[in-house]
């Protein structure tokens, strides 16, 4: 599929008008209605309805323009990696990271290599691990930074010597907010505000056997970014990693450990048998050689 049809396609979905849209493109407006046309008949599928304000998606249009959109991104990450001049070390490495303690210790070692290979460029794409595993198996993403529980039998990896400790978010006027830390009874029927990943949830769950029946779970959130602003509108507490939120406003939000000490860790991962840039390559290299030291210092 000819990638630079994809990208007139994706114009017209952000421009939500052809004519616009060819003025950006720098081609005629014929010459895009054709493209487009053409492509529906290949697609052997209506993507787009028009009417007086433009163009919408149809629901056909709306799956691929998330496939355009990745075919897109990879073709231009491919480029990337391939564009190298001798025997310099250059091109970019995409990193997904979730909101983790361990993203300090993973900062330190991408500082350290870039004043060895100041050519190399990063990309840091947030999300939760089942996100980032998705961008890691289509090749989207070169390396995963995950919470576990996390499935990790197709990836090589690095488990990393950070303890993730989970803690409550909580506001500054609770009653809570007084104590050194948090039990499982003293919220177990309180409003919380957890990931939807699911084994995320079915770990947090676990705890509360034999406390409570049923969790009070109002709000999913997978970044505590959002969970914050959620708990400060008075939405419920947070059940989140320590480490996720190293700016906090105590004057408006506290976090509390939880008591017993509850905690997990981290793998960077790689997908096994891939074939990489010589960047990441070199990067991995890297990674094995100095994770690991001075972890204690983060």
């Amino acid at each position: 599929m000819d990638t630079r049809v994809l990208k007139y396609f994706l114009t017209v979905v952000r421009e939500e008008n052809i004519t616009k849209a060819a003025e950006i493109l720098h081609i005629t407006q014929p010459t895009l209605s054709r493209q487009l046309s053409k492509l529906e008949e290949d697609m052997g599928a209506r993507l787009f309805t028009r009417n007086k304000k433009g163009i919408a998606l149809t629901d056909e249009g709306i799956l691929f323009r998330r496939r355009a959109a990745e075919i897109v991104e990879l073709a231009d990450k491919a480029e990337r990696e391939i564009y190298q001049s001798g025997s310099l070390i250059n091109g970019e490495i995409s990193i997904g990271c979730g909101e983790l303690l361990a993203m300090r210790m993973l900062t330190k070692v991408i500082a350290s290599f870039k004043e060895m290979y100041s050519a190399v460029n990063f990309e840091i794409y947030t999300g939760n691990a089942d996100n980032i595993k998705y961008r890691l198996d289509n090749g989207l993403t070169d390396l995963g930074l995950l919470l576990e529980p996390v499935e990790i039998e197709k990836y090589d990896f690095i488990r990393l010597n950070v303890k993730e400790n989970w803690a409550v978010l909580m506001r500054s006027d609770d009653p809570l907010a007084a104590k050194d830390g948090v039990s499982l009874e003293d919220i177990a029927d309180k409003p919380l505000i957890i990931s939807k990943r699911q084994s995320v949830r079915n770990e947090i769950e676990s705890w509360f056997r034999g406390i409570t029946d049923e969790l009070n779970i109002p709000v999913f959130s997978n970044l505590s970014t959002n969970s914050a602003i959620m708990v400060e509108q008075g939405l419920g507490y947070s059940v989140l990693i320590e480490g996720s939120l190293p700016y906090l406003d105590t004057s408006k939000l506290v976090l509390k450990p939880i008591f017993p000490q509850r905690y997990t860790t981290s793998v960077l991962a790689w997908k096994k048998h891939q074939p990489f840039s010589r960047a990441v390559t070199k990067f991995l290299e890297y990674l094995q050689c100095n994770l690991g030291i001075d972890n204690n210092e983060i």
